[in-house]
């Protein structure tokens, strides 16, 4: 299921301010919030929701990465992207964080998870895999879908209630002190704070009930995205034992290198040949670019080496506006065989002196060249 926008989910315009942001969170809060709705699943998904919203929108470059580039810009996992989200935070993490937001509204901790009493929430592993793009995939975004293995909940799996802290989750153990009776609670020893244990495990699976399956998934890649970047498949990782959340799918991107285009940074390069007759007479040359192939011009008297400038036929910057450019670098072919007509050609010219090396002196060497590309 794709994320909502981050805005809509608060229900702000993009022009709101911090304040309004944080009373808009507030609002979302409050009106979700697990002590106003014991057990509502679905009440705990848009607090979940509206506390990542707010995380983001709440600093001011973070939101202005979100603004850019959405989801895939402010999440965890290299050069910014990943969309990691609050999926992986119980309750008492998100009020760590943002319990100030609440005052005292609630009192000092969430029902079910401070002193509630109820077990905890079982949130199944994450999985990681790698998926190879081409540059215009990667800078235009595209759709992959895969197949991977993951833990499932196996058909005809059943649980039952704890015996031990019955459904509780916790062992709660009283000792007598000088300052009277004390409390403590662990974590159930038998399900580890589950709450639950198999009751029916059918053949193939382990005692958690869970088998491992191969399933299809279809992941959207955001445009701009670089080698080594993380997107985040919420819910898309190994399933969680007695119908707890699954984990998410870790999606790492390589890139697959081309072989006529180089990248550096933002800008590309690639080389062009041309003939003898091109640089000398000047030509029209179609040369591809990840935006799709380009019309270009070579002068009358073109020398080899030289450097052509496309603006902003490169890759999207990931920390500013804008993009990189394109670099032509021209070489003039030399042909290796000749027919009699074409070496009777040039031993003409060659004895006439009329096709000589001649510069001017203002043609520029290798090293203004160089110079060139980082002005």
């Amino acid at each position: 299921m794709a994320k909502r926008d981050y805005y809509e989910v608060l229900e702000v315009t993009k022009t709101a301010t911090s304040e309004e942001i944080k009373k808009a969170y507030r609002k979302k809060a409050l009106k979700y919030h697990p002590d106003k709705n014991p057990g509502d699943k679905e009440a705990e998904e848009k607090f979940k929701e509206a506390a990542e919203a707010y995380e983001i929108l709440s600093n001011d470059n973070k939101r202005a990465r979100y603004d850019q580039y959405g989801h895939a810009g402010v999440g965890s996992g290299n050069g910014g992207f990943g969309g990691g989200g609050f999926g992986g935070m119980n309750m008492e993490d998100i009020f760590s964080q943002f319990g100030d937001i609440f005052g005292g509204h609630f009192g000092g901790g969430f029902g079910g998870f401070g002193g509630g009493g109820s077990h905890q929430q079982v949130r199944g592993s994450n999985l990681r895999v790698r998926i190879r793009l081409n540059l215009e995939e990667m800078v235009n975004g595209t759709q992959k879908t895969i197949r991977v293995k993951k833990m499932k909940l196996a058909s005809g799996a059943t649980s039952k209630t704890c015996p031990t802290c019955h459904g509780s989750g916790v062992h709660v153990k009283i000792m007598n002190t000088m300052f009277g009776q004390m409390q403590t609670q662990t974590t159930c020893p038998t399900c580890q704070g589950v709450g639950k244990v198999a009751d029916k495990i059918p053949a193939g699976a382990n005692a958690q009930g869970l088998i491992k399956e191969e399933e299809e998934i279809t992941i959207n890649i955001p445009a701009g995205a670089r080698d080594g970047i993380q997107l985040n498949v919420r819910g898309k990782g190994n399933d969680a034992p007695f119908g707890g959340t699954p984990g998410d799918l870790l999606v790492v991107v390589e890139e697959e290198e081309s072989k006529t285009i180089k990248r550096e940074g933002d800008n590309l390069h690639q080389e062009l040949y041309i003939s003898f007759a091109e640089a000398a007479l000047g030509a029209k040359k179609e040369v591809p670019t990840v935006g799709g192939k380009v019309k270009i011009t070579i002068e009358p008297g073109t020398q080899s080496g030289k450097i052509l400038r496309l603006s902003g036929k490169g890759l999207p910057s990931i920390d500013s506006y804008g993009k990189g450019d394109m670099f032509i670098h021209i070489n003039v072919w030399t042909p290796q065989k000749l027919t009699p007509k074409q070496k009777s050609f040039f031993e003409q010219q060659m004895a006439s002196g009329e096709m000589k090396a001649e510069p001017s002196g203002k043609e520029k060497t290798f090293f203004d060249r160089v110079k060139d590309l980082f002005n």
